[in-house]
């Protein structure tokens, strides 16, 4: 994915919860040494009950990131965050698993220390992540399969549908 002429690596990863955005990426900025940014990090305010932080502000976050990295992958679920960051984008990869394998990672993913203060805490959430998970289909929202659909088609540029699991 790296090029010799110097050309930057960007890469935009989507998907539904637990379709293996967070792995694919990790691997990714691993293997080809580039940043990586889990928008998770940024697009909720730090509150006990969760709450999605301004789009604006966000923004002003992703774009402090693209500016100081030449190479990066950027991973999530929020096609309000992306469909602004699709044209800096040199490949788009869009995890478009079945929802019972996406509900199978989740029930497998390991402690996600960025995100919860114990594995106990991630656990006690899991319910409502798969509760999550199985509305894609019906969600009408910025993380539904619709808006992840059409984040996919409209983009012009390299791209992919990884459709079944990747083990690394």
């Amino acid at each position: 994915m790296t090029t010799q002429d110097n050309e930057p690596t960007r890469i935009v990863i989507f998907g539904n919860s637990g379709s293996g955005k967070s792995t694919l990426a990790k691997h990714l900025a691993n293997g080809l040494k580039i940043a990586h940014l889990d928008l998770d990090t940024l697009a909720w305010l730090p509150t006990d009950v969760p709450e999605r932080a301004p789009v604006a502000d966000s923004m002003l976050s992703i774009n402090a990131f693209t500016r100081t990295q030449k190479n990066w992958v950027i991973e999530g679920c929020y096609s309000d965050l992306l469909s602004e960051l699709v044209e800096q984008a040199t490949e788009l990869i869009y995890m478009d698993l079945p929802l019972e394998a996406c509900v199978n990672n989740a029930r497998s993913r390991p402690w996600e220390s960025h995100k919860y203060a114990s594995k106990e805490a991630q656990d006690a959430n899991l319910p409502m992540l798969i509760d999550w998970i199985r509305q894609y289909a019906e969600r009408s929202d910025t993380f539904s399969q619709a808006a992840h659909n059409t984040l996919f088609e409209a983009y012009k540029g390299k791209k992919q549908r990884i459709v079944e699991n990747v083990n690394y």
